[in-house]
């Protein structure tokens, strides 16, 4: 069997090996990684031969450091992707160039349309029914997007939102709320089948799907990088947030919003902020946690998601597409029946 994984701002490692009753033989790793000393290589492929093809990730991963010798140094890679690979390995998974894709930047809809076009896009692609996707989104009005599992009470000030504008939503993945004001945010969904990221655990494919956009970032000068569990950031301050929520048709919706430019009092005033929150970050403004690309780059919006589309592009291979007749009526009766309602908003009060 023949396994690969790109580490996310990190190195390839592939993986070789034999399956011979229910345990791992013959196995050889390789990849364009960096590690010392020489004699680590051999007491890593030797840690794998033997286990059994039941073992976990984690438990792979275990094996593997703790047959490291003393002093070794790993660049580029650690013992936990190398159990990546071989999970991937096992389980067939797939990689991007594996798809046809399509890229979808269409005209600006409502908040509660974004929502319902994220579950019925995931749901399509999981069905087999669309193309693997990227979607960039465009708002025709501003708004707070919850996730899934919050308190509407807790984190949003109604007269905040009402003073400002803004509309106030659910969406179905978890995560914290995000402020999407009109114009000043960059938000874009994955839409893709489960096989893509076979053998990763949840963290593992937060950093594999969004490895794209940061080399986006990093090729505008940006120094960007991944932070667990869904954060990009910089050393100047955090970007933007990832969210994920994988449905029973096989279906993965991962979306991410980065800020553009923001106007920190109004976040203040419209989010509610919680005090154990921002000292949790190690600061005393929760307006200074985040640094805009606008502010990082000085480009346009516009030459932001140029830029991101150009490498996801060359990643993939993508086609320009669009939003089917069929796909905007199933949007708009889950806007109807769900994302509108007031039992869906208050679902958690």
């Amino acid at each position: 069997m023949h396994g690969e994984y790109k580490v996310p701002q990190g190195k390839l490692v592939v993986v070789d090996f034999e399956v011979e009753g229910d345990a791992f033989a013959d196995f050889r790793l390789a990849g364009d990684f960096f590690l010392e000393p020489d004699e680590a290589l051999a007491a890593i492929d030797g840690a794998v031969n033997g286990l059994s093809v039941e073992t976990d990730a984690t438990a792979i991963g275990r094996a593997i450091t703790a047959a490291l010798p003393a002093g070794t140094t790993m660049l580029g890679f650690s013992a936990e992707s190398v159990a990546v690979a071989i999970r991937r390995a096992l389980r067939r998974a797939t990689s991007w160039r594996d798809y046809e894709w399509e890229l979808v930047h269409a005209r600006a809809v409502s908040p509660a349309t974004h929502l319902a076009l994220d579950e019925v896009l995931a749901i399509e692609v999981g069905a087999g029914r669309r193309k693997p996707t990227l979607r960039i989104w465009e708002w025709d009005t501003s708004a707070v997007v919850i996730g899934s599992f919050q308190s509407v009470r807790n984190e949003v000030d109604p007269d905040g939102a009402a003073r400002f504008g803004y509309d106030v939503v659910r969406r179905i993945s978890g995560g914290g709320a995000m402020m999407m004001e009109k114009g000043a945010v960059v938000t874009y969904s994955l839409y893709v089948p489960s096989e893509l990221v076979q053998g990763m655990t949840f963290a593992e494919s937060y950093a594999f799907l969004d490895s794209w956009v940061i080399d986006a970032l990093r090729s505008l000068g940006v120094d960007a990088s991944y932070q667990p569990l869904n954060d990009i950031t910089s050393p100047t301050g955090k970007i933007g947030g990832a969210a994920q929520k994988r449905l029973a048709g096989g279906g993965i919706l991962h979306h991410v919003t980065m800020s553009y430019d923001m106007d920190g009092e109004v976040m203040t005033q419209v989010l509610r902020i919680g005090r154990e929150k921002i000292s949790d970050k190690g600061i005393a403004s929760a307006a200074k946690r985040v640094d805009p690309l606008k502010s990082q780059t000085g480009l346009p919006r516009a030459a932001i998601i140029e830029r991101m589309e150009e490498v996801f592009t060359a990643l993939t291979g993508a086609v320009r597409g669009d939003i089917t007749a069929d796909e905007y009526e199933q949007a708009e009766e889950l806007v109807r029946t769900k994302f509108s309602t007031e039992e869906w908003l208050t679902r958690v009060p």
